[in-house]
């Protein structure tokens, strides 16, 4: 079956509004094995309503709108609706109970303009408003289907869930089988580096099927597939996860949706495992991206945010000689970047110490190009890497993959130290 959403809303064409519906609506059709294919966003007018109502019928089974059914004059969904469908309207008594009660618990006069919102199309079943005032639609008419569901989330989520989900399985989806996913993440390499190791498994995809999407660096691959039970669609997906692994096996860092941080930070607390941060560029940002996971307080022991020349040398020993002078590596270089994070290590006694020291701009530093960053991994009893990296982008996206770059490192020498046992759904 294929999907149409259409969200309804001048408020989402100004982009005062973020359009959060259609994603939670997307999810859960997925999950019913409704496909969207189209999402239209159109403003409060009538005849470019009926327009896109009119389109959306030639290309879609299903249509699903959102917004447009309160009580005011530019709320004009049921009103294009029951026009396309050529049906009337009238009011609900129960919808129109609900809104009456309302005002009446309240102490205050209801306004006639309220009675808008218990109207329903002939012919509909009404899908009551337990959050709010508005009722919903459910029609099925000449071989499509619609659904007319609140603007508001917190209206739309509870009607869509708990009243159109089921009268959809009860009426349109008797021959629809569910889609399972499963979400493989990746660090370590780019959206386009890995499309290239994977473009023959993408090539001659069918069922499951292969997407791949970037955040700032990790990359997402969903391998999807529709079956009519659950052990049937793991047992095709596992096959498929187990395809990429041996592909991307240094880069496959959970098959969950998690990000590589909580991954991190839930294996070295299960295996009793300590950090500390040493960082310039960044100025806490790797800290804080670790603190952030609930836990964190059993593995990371503490850090220090050494922005300056001055700082790297008091707080942390970096020789000046090292940060001053013409022969100078200078504050971006492999020596600081390895001095901080062995230096951080010690001061902590932990078991790793990470250092990020780099140009993060707008400007160039010590006539270094920006985005030139030096990462350093200090382990305890064992060896101290630097990594050099030359990322491209802004001042916060070249923040955000440096700490995403030191991560995934520390995640490789877990892997290689063969550190105990991952958590469950890292996909080690």
């Amino acid at each position: 079956m294929k999907a149409e959403i259409i969200a309804v809303g001048t408020e989402l064409l100004l982009g005062q509004i973020v359009n959060s519906n259609a994603q939670f609506l997307s999810i859960e059709l997925a999950a019913l094995g409704i496909d969207v294919y189209f999402q239209t966003v159109v403003g409060d007018n009538s005849i470019r309503l009926q327009e896109a109502i009119e389109i959306a019928k030639g290309r879609a089974d299903l249509i699903l709108f959102t917004g447009g059914i309160g009580p005011t004059e530019d709320d004009l969904t049921k009103d294009a609706l029951a026009v396309s469908l050529g049906r009337g309207l009238h009011i609900d008594r129960m919808a129109m109970d609900h809104v009456d009660q309302f005002f009446s618990d309240r102490g205050v006069q209801m306004t006639e303009n309220n009675r808008k919102q218990a109207l329903v199309i002939d012919d509909s079943t009404p899908l009551p408003n337990e959050t709010g005032l508005a009722v919903g639609l459910a029609i099925s008419h000449e071989g499509n289907y619609y659904i007319v569901l609140p603007g508001p989330p917190r209206e739309m989520k509870p009607m869509f869930t708990e009243k159109a989900k089921p009268w959809l399985q009860q009426h349109a989806l008797t021959d629809e089988m569910p889609l399972y996913s499963k979400m493989l993440k990746f660090a370590g390499i780019g959206e386009s580096l890995l499309e290239d190791k994977l473009i023959d498994l993408i090539h001659g995809q069918n069922d499951p099927t292969i997407a791949p999407y970037a955040k700032e660096g990790e990359v997402t691959v969903r391998i999807s597939t529709k079956a009519p039970s659950y052990s049937e669609a793991m047992e095709k997906l596992d096959a498929l996860e187990e395809q990429i692994r041996n592909i991307l096996p240094n880069h496959l860092y959970a098959n969950i949706d998690v990000p590589l941080e909580k991954v991190i930070v839930d294996w070295m607390a299960d295996a009793g495992i300590t950090v500390s941060c040493a960082e310039s560029c960044t100025g806490g940002l790797l800290m804080e991206t670790i603190t952030s996971i609930p836990g964190s307080a059993s593995t990371f022991m503490g850090g220090i945010v050494c922005y300056s020349n001055e700082m790297k040398h008091k707080l942390l020993n970096v020789p000046k000689e090292y940060l001053e002078g013409a022969d100078a590596p200078g504050a971006v270089s492999r020596e600081v970047a390895e001095v901080l994070a062995e230096q951080v290590r010690l001061t902590a006694d932990t078991d790793y110490g990470l250092s990020i020291t780099g140009v993060a701009g707008p400007g160039y530093s010590e006539r270094k190009p920006v985005g030139l960053v030096y990462i350093g991994l200090a382990e305890r009893n064992g060896k101290t890497e630097v990594f050099e990296l030359k990322l491209k982008g802004n001042r916060e996206n070249i923040r955000i993959r440096s700490v995403k770059a030191i991560l995934y490192q520390l995640w490789r020498r877990l892997v290689e130290r063969n550190v105990d046992t991952p958590p469950e759904g890292s996909g080690l």
